[in-house]
């Protein structure tokens, strides 16, 4: 039970922490991708001291929050992004389900930093390096850079779990994991992605045990 709570302060801490720094700065989207990166990453490795139900519980209540968040406007900078999307609600339902999909603490770490980690970065190289290799795909804006900072973050995730875990997984079936994951981030529009590409790594990777 200490744990939970711990965790449920933690990840409450850090909502408040960014809600200040952006209110207090001028709004962009580092803010809103700081806590993506730091709350995305705290999640991944809650199996290592949660259980696989309470994982799942707090997926619910985090969906829930979210939700009362972004109708009652508690937590603006989480929902600051200028362009449709859903992606915070998306993410919040991958918290639960990626639990379904896999028991094995290193697959779910690993597919869920591809949004926090390979996502986040991603979005931040792309927006300070990326506006000249800009284009669109089903009206989102990405990047050559941000795409290729996706694939190398991704990669470099894929080949630790390898290492890590012991998986001992190709390099090409690693660089293939890393280039899906890629695609179906350019493909996920309106934060689809944020459940789709830690859905599909989470499963390729159980199907690779």
């Amino acid at each position: 039970m200490i744990p939970l709570i711990l965790t449920v302060a933690a990840v409450f801490a850090l909502l408040v922490f960014n809600e200040l720094w952006w209110r207090k700065t001028e709004p962009t989207e580092l803010s809103r991708k700081f806590i993506h990166i730091t709350v995305g990453s705290f999640v991944a490795f809650w199996p290592f001291f949660l259980s696989w139900h309470q994982i799942i519980g707090l997926s619910v209540a985090f969906f829930i929050g979210v939700v009362a968040s972004k109708y009652l406007h508690i937590f603006k900078a989480i929902h600051s992004v200028q362009r449709p999307t859903w992606g915070e609600l998306f993410f919040a339902a991958a918290v639960g389900i990626i639990a379904y999909v896999t028991n094995s603490k290193g697959v779910y770490a690993a597919a869920l930093l591809q949004m926090s980690l390979a996502d986040g970065l991603a979005a931040i190289v792309g927006l300070r390096y990326g506006k000249k290799t800009q284009y669109k795909v089903l009206g989102s804006t990405k990047s050559i850079v941000g795409t290729a900072t996706f694939f190398v973050v991704s990669f470099t995730l894929l080949a630790g779990y390898s290492v890590l875990s012991g998986a001992a997984l190709p390099l090409a079936l690693i660089a293939g994991l890393a280039f899906t994951a890629s695609l179906i981030e350019n493909l996920g529009i309106y934060g689809t992605d944020n459940l789709l590409v830690p859905l599909a790594v989470g499963w390729m990777l159980t199907l690779s045990l």
